[in-house]
């Protein structure tokens, strides 16, 4: 007898095989749902990290997150007039093209860690490290809206604009347009310091805030069954 996770036709309406973080105890696939939050991170509560549920996908276990965030802040300008400055996303979505659209649209700076064994673009010489093309440490100044450009400074001690035969006639300043690499640079760039601060302190609470939700409303129940 053929079985339903070979031929993917589950008793449930649309529900689909999926794939989760693989940890003991638990099987790597199931069958059932995923939901899709996005949650904004309340910073006036000072008594613990508050993330606030925006907007909730419930979908198929095998559809990516990629296609909900567009559709997301979508939802925020229709009901509210109002969406997030700033998405903290996983790596595994956006991808570039729904990053770029939320920067066009929405003016949205969508950050997430850089995936492995992506190119890099100037100035980027590591995902750390920015440099000019003599190979001077940078920072990153700022972003000019009206050229559409981010604007990165010599940082440290000049030790190769002092070598440098282009110094005479360099301004030290150099711009990079951030559809030049949506998640390198977008509209906030991955080495600023803005962008290091949310990936490290603010990112992490996003799986336990989807686990508490989970146990809470008690989806492992209603939505999965682990295929062994």
């Amino acid at each position: 007898m053929v079985s339903k996770k070979e031929t993917q036709r589950y008793t449930t309406h649309r529900a689909a095989l999926g794939g989760r973080t693989l940890k003991t105890g638990q099987s790597r696939c199931f069958v059932g749902y995923k939901k899709h939050t996005l949650r904004l991170w309340w910073r006036e509560h000072t008594a613990a990290v508050l993330l606030v549920p925006l907007v909730s996908w419930v979908a198929p276990a095998n559809v990516s997150e990629s296609g909900f965030l567009v559709p997301s802040l979508r939802y925020c300008e229709r009901c509210w007039s109002w969406w997030p400055q700033i998405v903290v996303a996983d790596m595994g979505h956006p991808a570039a093209e729904a990053k770029a659209i939320c920067r066009r649209c929405w003016r949205v700076a969508v950050v997430t860690k850089l995936k492995v064994n992506m190119n890099l673009v100037p100035p980027y010489v590591a995902p750390d490290r920015v440099e000019c093309h003599q190979g001077q440490p940078l920072r990153w100044l700022e972003y000019a809206p009206l050229e559409d450009r981010h604007w990165f400074g010599v940082s440290g001690e000049q030790i190769f604009c002092q070598r440098c035969w282009e110094a005479s006639r360099c301004g030290r300043e150099f711009a990079f347009a951030p559809g030049d690499h949506e998640t390198l640079l977008g509209l906030l760039p991955l080495v600023s310091l803005p962008a290091q601060r949310l990936l490290q302190q603010v990112r992490p609470w996003i799986e336990p805030t989807q686990s508490y939700d989970k146990n809470q409303l008690g989806l492992s129940q209603v939505f999965s069954t682990v295929c062994i």
